[in-house]
């Protein structure tokens, strides 16, 4: 059996703390709403990504192909509903981190018939795809912004209703697909559909390192971790433990988490400055918030929460605003400061 290569670890990453934090928050609390990473080529976006299924914390699940939550009566697969007692052995095993390439046709994403099942012994067998394996997990998707409009609306439709639903060849099928979308892309590459946009709870920006001690501590660690990925990770195996742990915490205090009503109320108003639509700006605000406080050992969220998450939380909600040229970055930090009296970092 061949050993899987190393991945490139968590804590290694040098200069993108906005990405990093964003995805540890998604982690942290998945109503949320996933992450959107937009910035040039050659950042780490994907490398983020992949590093963050590495520290993750392993769920407890049962042997079947959705990897069904033991002891939950809701949002089981049709083989768990109705068996608490007789569910298929429980393990824990790593939390699904699957990539959907940009290239996948609709049944490898939905699933389909088993067709060589289907030839052989004339059974009608479901073959679960991408969505089934990513349940309870992440479903990434490098270069989103070039994704087929047709599978957009598939992705839409399963993250508003969390349940991926097959109509077809006979076949009728519902399954649990609950998961955390995570999409990154090039914004001169192409625009996000808004009903798409509007799915991901934060977007966060990844830009070139400018300063030169970090674009060469980025080199040479990028050379060190070809060289030799063992000995490389072996470096940060107590950071990445470290980190680990502190998800753990973060997660069983998470509901205990306060959120007070001055902040509430200074949240509201930032994305009524903003001009956002609807109420998901101030939903998606408070979660971060409250998974960034928890993140840091804090049971009361503070401004700075606050001031840090509102970039990612809204800078993909504004409107677009003909006399302004101001890009979205700088119209929320200039709101930050206006409403909260702060800087974003």
């Amino acid at each position: 059996m061949t050993r899987s290569r190393p991945v490139f670890p968590f804590t290694a990453l040098v200069g993108q703390r906005e990405m990093q934090r964003g995805l540890l928050i998604a982690a942290i609390d998945p109503l949320v709403g996933g992450v959107l990473i937009l910035g040039d080529r050659g950042t780490g976006k994907s490398t983020a990504v992949r590093a963050l299924a590495a520290v993750l914390p392993p769920i407890r699940a049962v042997s079947c192909a959705y990897h069904c939550e033991p002891r939950a009566t809701a949002g089981l697969c049709e083989r768990c509903t109705g068996k608490s007692r007789g569910r298929p052995g429980a393990s824990d095993v790593p939390v699904p981190v699957v990539d959907l390439p940009l290239g996948a046709t609709e049944d490898r994403i939905l699933g389909a018939l088993d067709l060589e099942r289907l030839m052989v012994s004339g059974e009608k067998v479901y073959e679960p795809g991408l969505l089934a394996r990513a349940n309870r997990g992440f479903l990434y998707i490098d270069e989103v912004n070039l994704l087929e409009d047709h599978l957009v609306d598939l992705l839409i439709d399963v993250a508003a209703s969390g349940e991926n639903r097959i109509e077809r060849e006979s076949l009728s099928i519902v399954h649990p697909a609950r998961f955390v979308l995570v999409g990154s892309g090039n914004p001169e590459e192409g625009e996000l559909r808004p009903q798409l946009l509007d799915r991901f709870g934060l977007a966060v920006e990844v830009r070139t390192p400018q300063d030169l001690d970090q674009r060469v501590d980025v080199v040479r660690r990028r050379e060190a971790f070809e060289r030799d990925p063992e000995v490389f990770c072996s470096n940060y195996q107590s950071a990445e433990a470290a980190l680990r742990s502190q998800l753990v915490a973060a997660r069983r205090a998470l509901g205990r988490v306060v959120f007070d009503d001055v902040l509430l109320r200074q949240a509201a108003a930032l994305c009524q400055q903003l001009g956002t639509d609807g109420l998901r700006g101030e939903l998606a605000l408070m979660r971060a918030a409250k998974a960034a406080a928890a993140l840091d050992g804090r049971r009361v969220v503070a401004r700075e929460h606050l001031a840090e998450v509102a970039p990612m939380a809204l800078r993909h909600r504004l409107r677009r605003d003909p006399l302004d040229e101001t890009d979205s970055s700088a119209r929320v930090a200039r709101a930050i400061e206006q409403v909260l009296g702060a800087t974003a970092p």
